[in-house]
């Protein structure tokens, strides 16, 4: 199954500081944030990642393509140029890196995936928030809902914006806005095929143009997830990971 990242989002501004790289790629300890998304994946066996590029997509493109010597000893003849890696990395990922456009919002990067995700149940992240939500009971809990997408629901500030119940069912899903504190959209979402005859054009939002339409149509499932939940939106949140991160136990850290 793949895990499709949405990582072609414009640099971000952390407190003061404004960061001129994809946010994914803003580091906690020595490795960026899409590191650790795709470690804590691929914890549970999903191994063949989507990546949506935009905003400097040469920078995502570049950490790849040096993966397998960043991540390794070398031993680099300089008389005849050759180079051996020694204690290879243990990765065995697949990574598709899809430049989804500049100015393309979250619906229409997953629209111009089609080529690649159309056909099979997938999964779908942000490329700026760390779970420890259990990805086998959220893929058996989308599988017994039956419906075409399933978000994973997790309680957060109100700076977020919500998602509204009806008991277990979700009714409405709102843009950030300025509320009380309630359930909100934390990414790690499961989605059948079917939602790409939901998306039409670049200008599509996910949350807006995919996520509300399933929520009208009854199309949309949400598991509510009590765990750990943290984005990377300022830089207090930055810090919040480094520490977790830096602690004995990262609750994301299943490897």
């Amino acid at each position: 199954m793949k895990v499709v990242i949405l990582a072609g989002g414009f640099g971000t501004r952390l407190g003061e500081e404004t960061v001129n790289i994809p946010k994914p790629m803003v580091r906690i300890g020595q490795h960026p944030m899409l590191w650790h998304i795709m470690k804590f994946y691929a914890s549970y066996g999903f191994e063949e990642f989507v990546v949506a590029l935009g905003y400097k997509a040469e920078v995502v493109k570049n950490f790849f393509l040096q993966f397998a010597d960043m991540a390794s000893d070398l031993t680099i003849n300089l008389a005849t140029g050759t180079v051996e890696r020694r204690q290879r990395h243990q990765e065995r990922w697949t990574v598709h890196l899809i430049d989804t456009g500049l100015d393309t919002l979250t619906g229409g990067r997953v629209l111009r995936l089609a080529p690649v995700i159309s056909g099979e149940t997938f999964m779908l992240t942000y490329g700026d928030g760390l779970s420890d939500v259990p990805l086998d009971r959220l893929l058996a809990y989308h599988r017994v809902q039956g419906k075409l997408v399933t978000v994973t629901a997790v309680s957060a500030p109100a700076r977020f914006g919500g998602i509204a119940f009806d008991g277990d069912r979700p009714v409405g899903f709102a843009e950030k806005h300025a509320g009380s504190d309630g359930w909100i959209n934390g990414g790690y979402m499961v989605m059948e095929p079917g939602v790409l005859e939901y998306l039409e054009r670049d200008e599509d939002s996910l949350e807006s143009s995919l996520l509300e339409r399933l929520g009208q149509a009854d199309q949309l499932a949400a598991y509510k997830h009590a765990g750990f939940w943290q984005c990377m939106d300022t830089m207090r949140d930055k810090q919040t990971l480094e520490r977790l991160w830096a602690s004995d136990a990262p609750p994301w850290k299943r490897w």
